[in-house]
């Protein structure tokens, strides 16, 4: 018997996400999920009048391409890729994965190869700017294992934060976004943490479960040459299949020229793939209030209620700061009394202390008043 919260779910994606319409084409990308769902998101979107297309995807093919790629091979895949969702009006993205370490050990040459073509061609230049799309994970008991709680208590936990009422929250990040934008500097302390900014100009972006479930955010971008000070990120994080603790950042004019980890060596070759990776692309502050813990799967991390994330490399096209890299590094700071506290400033206002919003018109995003 299909589990009901699946078919809430598909509906989520199919008609508040990506809002699909009758006579509409739809790409359904799936990897390493239950084909039970795959088929009622199938479903649902027909009820929609949408056209449904498939692909079906596994982590452990992937890692068999890239181990054993060549550009002519990426190229292929990328122009075959780029045909197919040329082809559609939205995009669903559900991504499993039995082992978070699956890529761990494809050569750093693969990755940047897969970036630089697949990667680029495929999703930076046409489905993130072309599509009406949405990108969400699936609760595999590997990350059931990483969130250190059950299998059974992890699916109540993805599902009650996967169909909140995103319209609710919708409506109470609007002030944000209007503060955000109205803002020229920005400072953010906190342990390990003494960091300055510019966000003038640049567009601030409400994520309210229209192109990532879960969500909760507000995004921009830092000025490219504006950011001084270092940050001390206490969420840890992976890339590449690398898992790093207790990432430190020290910018001067908007460079990062000391970078450390539990792995420093892999942090720097990361850092290094390009001019832009040096360089920050995103700034964003999160709000999610079922999301209180960090749990090594970027997608909620950077949503965690009383965080903030800053991301090194490429910038968004809604929030663009001229920043260009084949990378995109979301790396997570939680500013909770649980985790050490923290201040955000704006202008020199104090917008938020400890996690939570201190002013009055942001006071609705605060966790009591969105669950």
């Amino acid at each position: 018997m299909l589990d009901p919260r699946m078919t809430k779910l598909a509906e989520v994606l199919v008609n508040y996400s990506t809002e699909l319409k009758s006579g509409e084409k739809v790409l359904i990308e799936a990897t390493d999920i239950p084909p039970e769902f795959v088929c009622e998101l199938i479903r649902v979107a027909r009820v929609a009048g949408a056209d449904p297309l498939v692909s079906l995807k596994s982590n452990r093919v992937m890692r068999a391409l890239m181990h054993h790629s060549s550009e002519a091979q990426m190229n292929l895949i990328a122009d075959v890729e780029s045909a197919r969702i040329r082809e559609v009006q939205a995009y669903i993205g559900v991504r499993g994965s039995g082992n978070i370490a699956e890529l761990s050990d494809v050569p750093p040459a693969a990755h940047k190869l897969y970036q630089n073509t697949v990667w680029r061609r495929v999703h930076q230049e046409i489905r993130v700017p072309k599509t009406r799309w949405v990108v969400l994970r699936w609760p595999h008991p590997a990350m059931a294992q990483q969130a250190n709680r059950s299998t059974e208590a992890f699916e109540d936990f993805f599902f009650n934060v996967c169909t909140l009422d995103y319209a609710k929250m919708a409506k109470a990040m609007r002030p944000l976004a209007a503060r955000m934008e109205k803002c020229d500097r920005v400072q953010i302390v906190g342990p390990g943490t003494d960091l300055s900014f510019s966000i003038k100009g640049i567009p601030a972006i409400p994520c309210d479960g229209k192109l990532n479930i879960p969500d909760g955010e507000v995004f921009t971008a830092p000025v490219r040459d504006s950011v001084n000070g270092t940050v001390q990120f206490n969420a840890r994080t992976i890339y590449q299949g690398v898992i790093h603790d207790n990432v430190r950042l020290e910018f001067q004019n908007g460079k990062v020229v000391k970078a450390a980890s539990s792995n420093t060596e892999h942090l720097n070759k990361v850092l290094d793939s390009d001019e832009g990776a040096r360089y920050v692309g995103e700034f964003a502050i999160g709000f999610n209030p079922y999301v209180t813990e960090p749990m090594l799967d970027i997608l909620f991390d950077e949503k965690i209620a009383g965080s903030f994330h800053f991301t090194p490399g490429q910038a968004y096209a809604e929030a663009d700061n001229g920043n260009k890299s084949m990378i995109h590094w979301d790396l997570v700071c939680l500013q909770d009394e649980a985790h050490g506290g923290g201040e955000i400033r704006f202008d020199g206002q104090l917008i938020r202390k400890n996690g939570l919003f201190v002013v009055d018109d942001l006071s609705p995003l605060n966790p009591a008043n969105l669950r």
